[in-house]
């Protein structure tokens, strides 16, 4: 696997490496050893999967106490990938870096504790799956909205055009009101 830094340096892409040929492909989606030696020493406790249809945008998400590490990457289709940095301490604090995330590329997404979270769905559906490093508690979930103009996250939702989103997504607070890690 190669392991890239993004702009911010704790985000992480992945990529895997990939054994094909007139069969198919082979890869290792999750190594242990190799994890822990090249992002964090940490353990997962709890692997998630969702289906979302085209132009559907989820997050921007995080859990204000249980604090989750995930380990994001797509089985089918195409994603904008955001993590958004909330720890007040960082001097990141309040930026944000994204990734193209598809079953074509097989890239993964390395967010860790004190990010905020979110995708926005590029192909007709989009298959996704990542692992936690703690369980979801619902009592702590908070989200930020997506389109904050503080933000100002580059989303690739065509001009004019808004995203499909859940009912508290577009009730979601400003990135300004919103709870942040210390």
């Amino acid at each position: 696997m190669k392991f890239q830094c993004l702009e911010i340096p704790e985000v992480m892409k992945i990529e895997p490496q990939v054994f094909g040929d007139h069969r198919g492909f082979f890869m290792e989606t999750w190594r242990d050893d190799s994890f822990r030696q090249n992002v964090a020493d940490i353990s997962f406790v709890q692997d998630n999967h969702s289906k979302s249809g085209s132009n559907v945008l989820r997050g921007l998400h995080y859990q204000i106490e249980q604090a989750q590490g995930k380990l994001v990457r797509v089985l089918e289709g195409k994603i904008f990938d955001v993590a958004v940095d909330l720890r007040k301490s960082s001097p990141t604090f309040g930026k944000w870096v994204s990734a193209v995330l598809s079953d074509e590329n097989r890239h993964m997404l390395w967010v860790p504790p004190g990010f905020a979270h979110g995708f926005y769905v590029m192909s007709n559906t989009a298959q996704f799956v990542y692992k936690c490093t703690d369980y979801y508690a619902p009592e702590h979930e908070r989200c930020i909205r997506w389109d904050d103009p503080d933000l100002d996250i580059k989303w690739p939702v065509p001009a004019g055009g808004t995203p499909v989103l859940s009912e508290k997504d577009k009730k979601a607070p400003l990135f300004a009101e919103a709870e942040v890690y210390s």
